[in-house]
């Protein structure tokens, strides 16, 4: 846009901020009684969000006049919860820890045997590859790098 344009549009938006709408002091007496936004009750503590109250973790609504709680953490951890302990159940109840013991088998199995095999034919390769400098960059991407994106995760978590 150009300067013409743009002191254009700063006019019209001082005017429009410029403007007062008649409303008996109405929008005065509620800023007043609002304040921040913010009232501490208790131990805890009252925030108002986009028309949400807040008192604590739980939520709560003003609808009507009648103040209502709004059950949708309770019933989410109430479902975490159960699905966990449906989880526990089935593991126990299919034998998860022998499925789980011969998945670790089969896959340190398969990295032996790839590892081996890769040892076997690294030395008829047609360019100079180090067998070693390869394990200690598959131990870093295997093992380090995991531990330190488990690091960064519990602490944001």
């Amino acid at each position: 846009m150009t300067e013409k344009e743009n002191k254009l549009i700063e006019d019209l938006f001082k005017q429009a901020a410029q403007q007062q709408i008649e409303d008996n002091g109405f929008t005065e007496k509620v800023m007043e009684a609002i304040g921040n936004g913010q009232w501490a009750i208790g131990n805890g503590q009252l925030k108002m969000d986009n028309g949400q109250w807040a008192i604590g973790n739980g939520q709560w609504t003003i609808e009507n006049g009648q103040l209502k709680k709004d059950n949708g953490k309770l019933l989410s951890m109430l479902w975490t919860w159960f699905c966990i302990a449906v989880s526990l159940v089935l593991f126990f109840v299919f034998n998860g820890w022998e499925m789980l013991k011969a998945s670790l088998h089969v896959l340190y199995a398969s990295i032996l045997t790839s590892f081996e095999v890769f040892l076997t034919t690294a030395p008829t390769a047609e360019f100079d590859l180090n067998p070693w400098m390869i394990l200690l960059a598959l131990g870093f991407v295997s093992i380090y790098l995991p531990y330190r994106t488990a690091r960064k995760l519990s602490a944001i978590l």
